[in-house]
């Protein structure tokens, strides 16, 4: 292994039917990226071969059994191999049960490599749930996913949306409204505000300011327009707010993003926070999964079936992710 003093970030090759491994290998070409860690594609090599192929992509890849073997700073690509047995039942732009395993199964090897302090970070292409639904594997989003495979409760790791200097966390995400406005206790909304804060002194703000949502119209109109704002969401802020967070709230979700010199946002439900980043930042998002033990982020648009195989994705989003991680400090228990 060729030792440097730049973070190792795993990248995750996504869904190997979509356009997950071609935005892998340019963000881990690109010039930034390469000046400021050493990345290294987590796949099946065979399958980033033919990607690498129909792509037109020129560098060499250089594939390991084990990170400690890989090779950095030498112009080829480095690979840790997860090889798929299904791989020839993998066709560019379809979807299939062999995508969905091969897809999840190079995430859970990034994550076991962050977990064996392998690896600095860990950041996912885009995954196919279509695939992931045929392959029979319960699955309702990456955070849900890091906390069973670093063995948390599900419900103890977040999404948050970043783009930009923005940054959305979702209290509650792939669930009915219903099952989400039972799912908002003081005790869940004192945690991610917990778990919000200790995330973005990771990310480097020494002293993160924090906005909180209300769940209901304007934040229940002081009672007006449901209770649940002032008896459950604003009594975790002030607790919160008692151990020193700088923590305000709850506002109307429509006019918290508003508000300036924020450092995050939390809101209640999930398309409290994706509508407002979907439309400030329709291709440029990347989810970072926060209160695990590991640094895990994805990008959050989706596998682009449509335009495989072309040359044309855009690993912005991608580029993006890998820079925010690999600046991050190592990790803190959160």
């Amino acid at each position: 292994m060729t030792l440097t003093d730049k973070p190792i970030v795993a990248i995750a090759t996504g869904d190997p039917a979509g356009i997950g491994p071609e935005i892998a290998m340019k963000a881990a070409l690109a010039p930034s990226i390469v000046a400021l860690c050493d990345p290294v594609l987590v796949g099946d090599p065979v399958i980033i071969a033919r990607h690498a192929k129909v792509c037109g992509t020129k560098a060499e890849m250089s594939a390991v059994d084990r990170i400690e073997d890989a090779t950095f700073g030498d112009g080829r690509i480095a690979v840790l191999a997860c090889p798929s047995p299904e791989r020839d039942a993998i066709d560019f732009g379809g979807n299939s049960a062999a995508s969905g395993r091969a897809s999840l199964a190079a995430a859970s090897a990034a994550i076991k490599a962050a977990l064996a302090n392998k690896v600095h970070a860990v950041v996912a292409a885009p995954q196919n749930q279509t695939s992931i639904a045929m392959a029979g594997i319960e699955f309702d989003g990456y955070p849900s996913f890091v906390a069973r495979e670093t063995g948390l409760p599900r419900s103890d790791v977040y999404l948050m949306l970043c783009f930009g200097d923005t940054k959305i966390v979702h209290t509650t995400l792939h669930v009915s409204v219903r099952e989400a406005v039972e799912a908002i206790t003081p005790e869940r909304v004192a945690h991610v505000i917990s778990v919000a804060d200790k995330t973005l002194k990771r990310l480097g703000v020494a002293h993160p300011k924090i906005h909180v949502s209300g769940l209901n119209p304007h934040a229940g109109e002081g009672g007006l327009f449901g209770r649940e704002d002032g008896e459950i969401i604003k009594p975790a802020i002030d607790e919160a707010a008692k151990r020193g967070i700088r923590v305000a709230g709850p506002f109307g979700a429509d006019t918290m993003f508003h508000k300036k010199d924020v450092d995050a946002f939390i809101v209640m439900l999930h398309d409290q926070g994706h509508i407002t980043a979907k439309l400030l930042a329709r291709n440029a998002t990347a989810g970072l999964a926060i209160g695990s033990p590991i640094l895990f982020s994805s990008v959050a648009h989706g596998s682009g079936h449509d335009i495989v195989g072309k040359g044309v994705a855009d690993p912005t989003a991608m580029i993006e992710a890998i820079t925010r991680l690999a600046k991050a400090k190592q990790v803190v228990p959160v």
